[in-house]
């Protein structure tokens, strides 16, 4: 006998000799919410089992890709980032801002009243304009020709100049050519050919768990900085904000707890092959490493051309 029959049993006993507060609504009410409690949490404990299996499957297809390979974990990685991180690129946002300078003037100006005092305040008036860097980003070559995915927040300023730093020190003035309406992301383009662009992988294959390495520029300051993580969640749901206020809803992100900080957006997630499965898109202020990317598979269409 089950506890929830007891129950109705013993409910239904009181309720003959006119023992407590129960009658049988009430019974059927706590049978019905009893029952609804069982389901849910065979249910809760199905996922977990579920999540606990694919974690194991996970951690045992990368000990068995160790395995063959024939190599220990940090030569994959090793491996993985020299494949890819020479295509990695830094984004430079810059924009012509006015040259103000200190004047002090009279806050009275011609007024004959007050031509005698000796009183003045400082104010601030412009003196032509000067190029200053405003932000920065990351991105990555996906044609030999000089096209480069990044974010579209990334380079969201019409009225700004982009610059490109190669992983090779040079510089290249980039152009946006594509933001696509719909999703983070752009395409940008600068002059030349180049030999090592990123390998594409593919996202549909990405399982929980699995190791994945984060390259970019990392708080605008330090080029090709690498972070190693896994893939902590699948199919996210973010609202994605930047320091201008602007936000957006993002579907069908990887989360990861790959270090993605400051100027990281736009950079590559790869996989232990040095194949980009995504691109680090947002990280959560203020949280202990989660951070989100746009699967790759999400972005080819829109991308095609320039591939």
């Amino acid at each position: 006998m089950n506890a929830l029959f007891k129950l109705v049993v013993v409910a239904a006993f009181l309720v003959t000799l006119g023992v407590g507060m129960f009658n049988l609504n009430e019974v059927a009410s706590l049978s019905r919410q009893i029952s609804l409690l069982e389901s849910r949490y065979q249910s809760l404990s199905q996922s977990q089992a579920s999540t606990t299996r694919s974690v194991a499957a996970t951690a045992n297809a990368l000990a068995h890709e160790v395995a063959n390979s024939g190599k220990t974990q940090d030569q994959l990685l090793t491996t993985a980032v020299a494949k890819s991180a020479p295509a990695v690129v830094s984004v430079v946002i810059s924009k012509d801002v006015p040259n103000l300078q200190v004047q002090y003037v009279n806050p009275f100006g011609d007024n004959p009243l007050f031509k005698d005092f000796n009183f003045q305040i400082p104010v601030y008036q412009q003196k032509g304009s000067y190029m200053q860097q405003i932000g920065a980003g990351s991105g990555f070559l996906i044609s030999h020709n000089g096209y480069i995915l990044t974010n579209r927040h990334v380079v969201s300023d019409t009225s700004a100049d982009y610059t490109v730093l190669l992983s090779n020190g040079s510089q290249k003035t980039a152009t946006v050519v594509y933001r696509d309406p719909n999703n983070d992301v752009a395409v940008i383009k600068i002059d030349g050919t180049y030999p090592t662009i990123a390998s594409l992988g593919d996202s549909s294959a990405v399982k929980l768990g699995q190791t994945v390495v984060a390259i970019g520029n990392a708080l605008g300051e330090y080029n090709n900085s690498v972070s190693v993580g896994i893939i902590s969640g699948l199919d996210r749901t973010i609202s994605a904000s930047d320091p201008q206020g602007n936000s957006e809803t993002l579907n069908g992100v990887f989360q990861t707890d790959a270090s993605i900080n400051l100027g990281n957006s736009g950079g590559p997630l790869i996989d232990l092959s040095g194949d980009v499965i995504g691109m680090n898109v947002a990280t959560v202020s203020g949280s202990s490493n989660i951070s989100f990317s746009i699967p790759i598979n999400s972005i080819k269409g829109a991308i095609s051309a320039y591939i």
